[in-house]
C-alpha cells in the first residue's frame, strides 16, 4: 500500500529500518482509522437505527432486545475488533510476535463483547417469557438462565485463560480437577442452587407467582423471582424476604397454588353455641320455625315424622301425653338451625357448592358446642375472600337467636353487672 512512500524515503537517504517504522506507524494509523469508522457505522448508525425503528415497532420482543436490553449495542463493539483482528496479518507482517499479540488481544475482546451480548440476550429473553405468562407454569425461567449464563462464562473464562498461557482449553479442563475442593468451597451457593433449581422445576413446588408461607425465613407472600442461588418473595406489608434456593428443599413450606388452581378458597369458622339454650323443639317452636323459607320443608318432614310415630303408637291420648319429646322423636332447635345453615350456604352464590361442602358438630368443649363450616369461596383474592367470610358470620351470628339458641361468650363486665343486680334487687 506504501511502496511508493518507501521508494521515495529511500531516495531520501532514510535507513530502510526508519522507513520501515515509518510506514508502519502509517500501516497502523489507517487501521485505527478504519476500527474507529466501522465503530462510528456499528454504534452510530445501524444500533441507533435500530433503536429508532424498535421504538416504532408493535413486536413486544423488538423493544426488550434492542431498547431495553441493548443487544445490537453490544454487538456493535464487535466491528472494531475484526478489523484489527484481520488487519494484523498484513500489516504487522514483518512482526509475526507483535501480530500474534495483537490478534490474540482483539481475540479476547471479542470473546468478552459476545459474552455481555449472551448476557443481554439471556436477559431479554427471560424478561420476555415473564411478561404476560408466557413461561410455562412451574419453570423457574431465571434460574435456568442463570445457570446458562454460569455454563457460558465458564467456558468464556477457560478461553480467555488458555490464550493467555497459549494452551489447549482441554489442558485447562484438566487442571480444574486438582481445584475442585477450591471451586466446591467458591460455587457452594450456585451450586446448591442449581441442583435445588432442578428439584423445584422438576417437581414444580414453587414458581413464579405462587403464595407461599415459610415462617421460618418470615416469608408469608407471592414469589416474584426464583433464582439460581436465591428467591425473593414480596409479602403482603410489600416487604422483600430473600430466601436460599436450597432452604427451599430442604426445610418445609406451604404453597397455596392448589388453592388458586381449585377455583375455591376455604372458609373454615366455628360458633359456638351456649349448650344451655339447646332443646327439643316444641310445636310453638316449630311453628315459628316453618316461617323461615330455607328450613320449612326440613320442618314439614320433621312433622310428618312425629305423626307418623304417633300414629304408630295407635293414637292413644294417653300415651300420647305420657310420651317425652325423646320419645316423640322431636327435632332439637340446633338441629334445625344446622340445616338453615346448609341451606343458606348452598344458596349463597359466592359459596362453592361443588366443592367440599360441610356443616358439621365438633366436640362439645367448655366454650360451647362448635358448629363449624367448612365450605370454598368462589372468590379468591384476599379482600372481597374476607368480606365473603365476614358476612356469612354476621348473618349467621344474627340467625341463632331466631333458633332459640344463644352464641358462647366469656362473661365480660357488664355480664357480672348484670347478675349482680339480678342478685340484689
Amino acid at each position: 500500500m506504501f511502496s511508493p512512500l518507501r521508494e521515495w524515503l529511500a531516495r531520501h537517504y532514510v535507513a530502510d529500518g526508519a522507513a520501515d517504522l515509518v510506514i508502519l506507524a502509517l500501516e497502523a494509523g489507517v487501521v485505527i482509522v478504519l476500527a474507529v469508522a466501522a465503530d462510528f457505522v456499528a454504534k452510530r448508525l445501524a444500533a441507533r437505527r435500530l433503536v429508532a425503528l424498535s421504538r416504532r415497532s408493535t413486536f413486544e420482543w423488538n423493544r426488550v432486545v434492542v431498547v431495553n436490553h441493548r443487544v445490537p449495542h453490544r454487538l456493535a463493539h464487535l466491528a472494531p475488533a475484526l478489523v484489527v483482528y484481520y488487519a494484523a496479518i498484513p500489516v504487522l507482517a514483518d512482526f509475526p510476535a507483535l501480530t500474534a499479540v495483537v490478534r490474540q488481544a482483539a481475540l479476547i475482546y471479542m470473546i468478552v463483547v459476545g459474552m455481555l451480548a449472551a448476557d443481554a440476550g439471556l436477559n431479554a429473553a427471560v424478561e420476555l417469557m415473564q411478561q404476560g405468562s408466557r413461561a410455562p407454569r412451574g419453570v423457574p425461567v431465571k434460574s435456568l438462565a442463570q445457570v446458562v449464563k454460569l455454563a457460558l462464562y465458564a467456558v468464556a473464562g477457560i478461553s480467555v485463560v488458555s490464550l493467555v498461557m497459549g494452551r489447549s482449553p482441554a489442558v485447562m479442563l484438566g487442571g480444574l480437577g486438582a481445584m475442585s475442593a477450591v471451586l466446591m468451597l467458591v460455587f457452594r451457593d450456585a451450586i446448591l442452587g442449581f441442583v435445588a433449581g432442578i428439584q423445584l422445576a422438576t417437581n414444580r413446588m414453587v414458581s413464579r407467582g405462587d403464595w407461599i408461607e415459610m415462617p421460618n425465613h418470615g416469608a408469608d407472600g407471592d414469589v416474584v423471582e426464583v433464582g439460581l442461588t436465591t428467591v425473593k418473595v414480596q409479602n403482603f406489608d410489600k416487604t422483600i424476604v430473600t430466601i436460599p434456593t436450597y432452604a427451599l428443599i430442604s426445610e418445609s413450606f406451604k404453597n397455596w397454588r392448589g388453592m388458586a388452581e381449585s377455583g375455591g378458597r376455604r372458609i373454615k369458622r366455628a360458633l359456638r353455641i351456649d349448650m344451655h339454650s339447646v332443646a327439643f323443639c316444641t310445636d310453638e317452636m316449630l311453628d315459628r320455625f316453618a316461617r323461615i323459607r330455607p328450613v320449612a320443608e326440613q320442618v314439614r318432614r320433621e312433622r310428618e315424622a312425629i305423626a307418623r310415630r304417633a300414629a304408630g303408637r295407635g293414637g292413644d291420648a294417653e300415651g300420647a301425653a305420657a310420651a317425652g319429646p325423646a320419645d316423640d322423636g322431636r327435632p332439637t332447635n340446633v338441629g334445625i338451625f344446622r340445616a338453615y345453615v346448609k341451606a343458606y350456604l348452598r344458596a349463597h352464590p359466592m359459596v362453592n357448592a361443588e366443592m367440599t361442602f360441610l356443616v358439621r358438630q365438633l366436640d362439645p368443649t367448655e366454650h360451647g358446642l362448635p358448629i363449624e363450616i367448612y365450605v370454598f369461596s368462589r372468590e379468591q383474592r384476599w379482600a372481597p375472600y374476607e368480606d365473603i367470610q365476614a358476612d356469612v358470620i354476621d348473618h349467621l351470628l344474627a340467625m341463632a337467636p331466631q333458633f332459640d339458641l344463644r352464641v358462647f361468650q366469656n362473661p365480660s363486665g357488664p355480664d357480672v353487672e348484670r347478675a349482680l343486680a339480678a342478685r340484689f334487687s
